[in-house]
């Protein structure tokens, strides 16, 4: 009885500790974003003097407002959303179809072109290589540089060919048995039992794309109609790191804003805009994540 009684204070201790520890991970992790949401909605003037911490203390919407009259930066959202939606959409198909071929047992180079893409994890052209063979594609000032580049992913591919393998074999047979060819397997099987790890590739691809403005930095910084929304989030960082003064923040020509905002309440805002969206996105996608992650590791 003694040791039954202490067993089950043992669980109580384990228990309370892992409850405490997974709340002080979870406030470690909340709370910068937190604070950064309530800088942004602080007045600029109240907030130089410091001690924002969890709430604003003069709230106001000023500095959303002089971010929203950026040059560009509606457009760079539109890009941004655009290349996120297409990238995402055609990044999971080709990986799904590329995946489908290969766990197939019957296709004869499916070791030679496993290893090809397990090379590409591991070696790559670098920088300058790259930048020439967009510049030779003709992919220079072009939406297409955004989708094209990264539409096929080797880690990608082999996540959701681990699914496919682990799904009954005898279901294509069955379906070969009543006289459907590849493409209706592919299409009306394969695609509909793996809707958890194609959820989970679609989240990985559109945070990459979303985050992504090394490439408009290389390619379209030229082009102000083909700026994304990161690449403007990283000039008005860097504008504002550098220091900024009221008169630079002033572009929308209304100075009894300029006053109102500062380069530190500026970069807290743009901060928030170029989060929150992608951050709307993931508790659509949790449960499929979680479970097409966790399944689709289970083979190698």
């Amino acid at each position: 009885m003694g040791t039954r009684m202490s067993g089950q204070w043992k669980d109580i201790v384990f228990d309370s500790f892992l409850y405490l520890f997974m709340i002080a991970v979870g406030v470690v992790t909340l709370y910068p974003f937190w604070n950064v949401l309530a800088i942004s909605l602080n007045d600029a003037t109240d907030t130089v003097r410091g001690g924002i911490y969890l709430w604003p203390r003069s709230f106001t919407l000023s500095n959303y407002k002089e971010i929203f009259m950026y040059n560009n930066l509606l457009v760079a959202f539109q890009n941004s959303v655009l290349r996120t939606v297409i990238g995402t959409l055609l990044g999971v198909f080709s990986s799904a179809t590329v995946a489908y071929v290969l766990s197939r047992k019957d296709f004869i180079a499916r070791k030679q072109i496993s290893l090809i893409f397990v090379l590409t994890l591991y070696f790559s052209g670098g920088l300058i290589p790259g930048y020439m063979l967009i510049r030779d594609l003709h992919l220079m000032n072009s939406f297409w540089v955004y989708i094209l580049p990264g539409i096929v992913s080797a880690w990608n591919i082999f996540v959701v060919r681990s699914y496919i393998d682990g799904l009954p074999y005898s279901l294509q047979e069955s379906a070969k048995i009543d006289g459907a060819n590849d493409l209706t397997i592919f299409l009306r099987i394969i695609l509909p039992l793996c809707s958890p790890v194609l959820a989970t590739v679609a989240l990985f691809i559109a945070v990459g794309q979303w985050n992504s403005w090394f490439d408009t930095y290389l390619y379209n910084s030229g082009k102000a109609s083909l700026t994304t929304l990161q690449y403007e989030l990283m000039k008005i960082l860097a504008n504002t790191s550098a220091g900024s003064s009221s008169a630079d923040l002033a572009r929308s020509g209304n100075p009894a804003l300029s006053t109102r905002v500062s380069p530190e309440s500026i970069r807290a805002a743009i901060t928030i805009v170029a989060t929150l969206p992608i951050l709307l996105v993931y508790p659509f996608l949790q449960k499929y994540f979680v479970q097409g992650l966790t399944l689709g590791a289970v083979k190698s």
